[in-house]
């Protein structure tokens, strides 16, 4: 992995794509062993989680059904503080137990607005899978059951996370070199 550039701006190799499978095959075990007859949903939140969920998924043996929303705070490399929901939630969820895929938690604001909605249709279980999770920059009480890795507050690259729409189709995350 080599220092990449998107807009000008320089972004160095964090985590490989062997080091990212690894963890999404841990995840994916227990999440075979916790959900084991109990037919979970999954919900993946866009863009960024599409590639995670899709990775996630493949590793699951239990039966399973997943499905999209898109909610977003983040405009270039900052968090813009507000939550827009682009697509709505279709499935029902009263009696479910549902798993929320998240690509990064950061401040945790999406979440901590997202997760009420939910509540509110009365879920037999709540959880949350995140791959990344920025602990420095967590601002919103929001507890992940299922995660990847604890990475620090820097804006990161690729494996989904974009930068104003470029570099999800990196299967390795960069980490941005500040100037």
């Amino acid at each position: 992995m080599a220092v990449i550039e998107v807009f000008n701006k320089k972004f160095a190799p964090y985590l490989t794509a062997a080091t990212i499978d690894e963890q999404i095959k841990r995840l994916g075990n227990e999440l075979n062993t916790d959900y084991a007859g109990k037919k979970p949903l999954f919900i993946a939140i866009l863009n960024g989680s599409f590639m995670f969920a899709s990775d996630l998924f493949k590793e699951l043996t239990i039966d399973a059904e997943i499905c999209f929303i898109k909610l977003a705070s983040y405009k270039g490399t900052k968090s813009t503080g507000n939550v827009i929901t682009s697509i709505g939630l279709d499935e029902p969820l009263t009696g479910r137990h549902v798993i929320i895929v998240e690509d990064i938690v950061d401040t945790g604001k999406t979440l901590n607005e997202f997760l009420p909605q939910l509540l509110n249709q009365q879920p037999a279980s709540l959880k949350i899978a995140a791959l990344l999770h920025k602990p420095e920059a967590l601002a919103y009480p929001v507890k992940i059951d299922y995660l990847g890795f604890n990475v620090p507050n820097k804006f990161l690259l690729g494996y989904g996370l974009d930068f104003d729409g470029l570099g999800r189709n990196l299967r390795e995350i960069y980490q941005l070199i500040e100037e």
